[in-house]
């Protein structure tokens, strides 16, 4: 991955953004054609790490996203690989027209990291949630989309990403991320979810801060419910595992979703959509923010005021797992 170090005692501390900014600096020593563009966010979005060591190859085009985008677009048709950094709520919104025609119209390879997504930045209000973007993004031709759940997970991201031509956009939290990998050595690869509990009773699949909370829930309905509940960390929601998500549906025939995101559009739609192609019927449900613009607060309250965080997880699947559902395997009259 190009030499990245790091101590035990430092992981605790490296975020899905910080970990991007490393590794971005990393790659910048192998790859002299990376450069890195903000939009006066470089602190904020950790590219700044970049900028402090690149500073010929890193351009602040002030407050100005849609600007920034067209640079980039010209950038890459110029064999550059730009890394465009800002707020999820501006890459998705404020500058969707740029994204649209002038990058993925042109399948240009600009990789696009989308810091402060979700509810991440929650206590900055209504105008800095980003619960919209992976409906948005998801509906771009040629754009790949990965959500990682934790630093470690980002850092795989970013590294596939520059390997990967095309345009990228990869969606990460204002910082404190949970941490769910204790290195980059298991086998992640965009396009494929990584299983990380294994169950026949239920299936739970989550991106982004929601796999963590994934992850406690299993513990406690295995103790307290003997409930056996797989959990599938759903990084990437474009293009979709659709064979992680069958295998799901024919083993456990009961499927919840869980994203730090609206329910409209995003990785629960994508997963139902799967589902509702392959004819086949499951129960199932979907966790996120409901069809509504969020309260204000920090964000491991709002997690559990929405119920994405471990105990809403919890009691959701003790639902999920009361419903009467067909027993037998005929599926033909479910088609």
């Amino acid at each position: 991955m190009g030499g990245l170090t790091y101590t035990m005692l430092d992981t605790t501390n490296l975020s899905t953004a910080e970990m991007y900014g490393n590794v971005l600096c990393e790659l910048g020593k192998e790859h002299p054609e990376i450069v890195g563009l903000s939009a006066d966010l470089a602190k904020s979005t950790k590219i700044g790490l970049f900028a402090e060591k690149f500073p010929n190859r890193f351009f602040n085009t002030g407050i100005a996203e849609q600007n920034m985008f067209g640079i980039a677009s010209g950038m890459a048709k110029c064999g550059l690989v730009p890394f465009v950094s800002t707020f999820a709520i501006f890459t998705s919104m404020r500058a969707l027209d740029q994204v649209h025609t002038d990058i993925c119209y042109q399948n240009l390879n600009v990789k696009m990291i989308a810091t402060h997504a979700g509810l991440s930045f929650g206590q900055a209000g209504t105008t800095h949630h980003c619960t919209e973007d992976i409906a948005i993004m998801r509906s771009m031709a040629n754009l790949k989309v990965i959500v990682p759940a934790d630093g470690m997970e980002t850092a795989n991201a970013v590294v596939q990403a520059y390997e990967t031509e095309g345009p990228v956009y990869i969606r990460i939290n204002r910082g404190f991320d949970q941490k769910v990998y204790e290195n980059t050595d298991y086998d992640f690869r965009i396009g494929k979810a990584h299983q990380l509990t294994d169950g026949n009773d239920l299936t739970i699949i989550a991106c982004g801060s929601c796999v963590y909370q994934a992850i406690e829930a299993t513990k406690i309905l295995s103790s307290v419910d003997g409930i056996k509940a797989r959990v599938l960390n759903m990084h990437t929601i474009k293009p979709i595992d659709r064979e992680a998500v069958l295998k799901a549906v024919y083993e456990t025939r009961r499927i919840i979703t869980v994203e730090d995101h609206n329910v409209m559009g995003g990785l629960g739609s994508a997963v139902a959509e799967v589902i509702i192609e392959s004819g086949k019927g499951c129960a199932f449900r979907k966790l996120g923010i409901p069809d509504t613009f969020s309260i204000i607060g920090l964000h491991e309250d709002l997690m559990a005021y929405y119920e994405i965080d471990t105990n809403g997880i919890v009691e959701n699947v003790r639902k999920l797992i009361g419903l009467e559902f067909e027993e037998d395997e005929d599926w033909e009259d479910e088609v």
